[in-house]
């Protein structure tokens, strides 16, 4: 498979670039500046330099075509203020999927947050963020022409993946280590049998392969 992935200089997308790498994929990582590049070619993948809270949707239409997957793991991150969670984690997902559709991508698989709600309350940044998160699920689940699957963490941790994890609609809120949350987007990329679910992530004791056939009716 050949798959895209928005984000590619992130925690998460380094792992899941490695994972696809070591398997065989085709791998591109979307990223902002020139000098993470090396980095993505470390973990296997094409580092493809464009910004999408400026880019316009042809020029990252022409990056995803050929593509069999796309994956959105951007962030504005947590030293950003409310006004990048609109730009990154709303907008840059919508023209991700915008992109994804006209270059006839089908599988598009969004990394999203356990609390995401459009309508979710509140005045700090933190709440901006789940806001955004939200719109940007709202909008994908309204693509007929993309198979989508949306993935939502509970608390990340760097702490070693264990291979056990409970994925589920609704799981309870609970930490999950990065390792683990890349193990399952690598399975959830060519599991289609996903498409249209939303899933909640977090640390338990089934092995990611399983928990992923598990939800997908296998």
């Amino acid at each position: 498979m050949r798959i895209v992935i928005a984000g590619g200089h992130g925690q998460i997308a380094l792992r899941l670039e490695r994972l696809l790498a070591a398997r065989g994929d085709e791998v591109a990582g979307i990223i902002r500046k020139a000098e993470q590049a090396d980095d993505l070619r470390a973990a296997g993948a094409e580092p493809v330099v464009l910004d999408l809270e400026s880019a316009p949707v042809d020029e990252v239409t022409e990056r995803l075509r050929g593509a069999d997957a796309a994956v959105f793991a951007a962030g504005a991150g947590p030293g950003s203020g409310a006004a990048r969670k609109e730009t990154v984690d709303k907008a840059a997902a919508v023209l991700f999927a915008d992109a994804a559709v006209r270059a006839g991508v089908r599988r598009f698989v969004i990394v999203s947050s356990m609390g995401a709600d459009p309508e979710h309350a509140g005045d700090e940044i933190f709440d901006a963020y789940l806001r955004a998160k939200g719109e940007a699920d709202a909008y994908v689940r309204a693509q007929d022409a993309l198979d989508w699957t949306i993935l939502r963490p509970g608390m990340l941790t760097d702490d070693a993946g264990t291979g056990l994890v409970r994925l589920e609609a609704h799981t309870g809120r609970g930490p999950v280590p990065r390792d683990d949350v890349a193990a399952v987007l690598a399975e959830l990329v060519d599991t289609s049998a996903t498409a249209g679910l939303t899933l909640e992530l977090i640390s338990g004791s089934t092995p990611v392969s399983v928990a992923v056939k598990s939800v997908a009716g296998n």
